[in-house]
């Protein structure tokens, strides 16, 4: 009676895991529509400045893209039972994930020296929008961060396998999740100057 008990509330939060996932990621998919929406609208602004992203940005969208790949690979390897090779995609896309987050600090470097500043007086309305926006992806990459490491501990420990791999697949979706913003948000700067 106890393990029926407890398998059904194991069902119910598998069940209920994707969608709450999904609920949150729309709800951040929406703050950041809204964030972009009022850059948009700045644009207007008599005190706009236009500038180019700086470079470390493009090296860092690609290190975003590289990690959604591999992490798409250790779901792949997972499901077909090879424990070893997942495990060198989980460290990749850790790595690549880290990478990530240094050229993004790079790039706020490279704005920094080109007198772009986040606050301030001699900051401009782009890039207060700029670093404000970008920190706010940051925030969820260091979320994604925690996910990784707590989904490549977890498959360490051999929490998952090509039957059970709920946590990796969930850590998955909310990793891609972060890099398509990214990529939106790197094309919207690019773009919409």
């Amino acid at each position: 009676m106890k393990k029926s008990l407890q398998q059904e509330i194991k069902q119910a939060h598998q069940k209920s895991a994707k969608p709450m996932l999904w609920v949150a990621m729309i709800s951040m998919t929406m703050m950041f529509a809204g964030l972009t929406s009022a850059y948009v609208v700045s644009r207007s602004r008599t005190d706009w400045v236009s500038f180019i992203l700086p470079s470390a940005f493009n090296i860092s969208t690609v290190l975003i893209v590289f990690s959604s790949l591999t992490f798409f690979m250790a779901k792949n390897f997972i499901k077909k039972g090879n424990s070893q090779v997942t495990t060198i995609f989980l460290v990749l896309t850790l790595l690549l994930g880290l990478g990530f987050v240094y050229f993004q600090f790079d790039g706020f470097s490279q704005l920094y020296k080109e007198g772009l500043y986040f606050a301030g007086d001699q900051s401009t309305v782009k890039s207060s929008f700029v670093y404000g926006i970008t920190i706010a992806h940051l925030l969820h990459i260091f979320a994604g961060i925690i996910v990784l490491i707590v989904v490549l501990f977890n498959h360490i420990f051999k929490k998952y396998s090509a039957s059970n791999y709920l946590g990796l697949e969930l850590g998955a979706i909310f990793w891609h999740f972060v890099d398509v913003v990214w990529i939106y948000l790197f094309f919207f700067f690019y773009f919409v100057r």
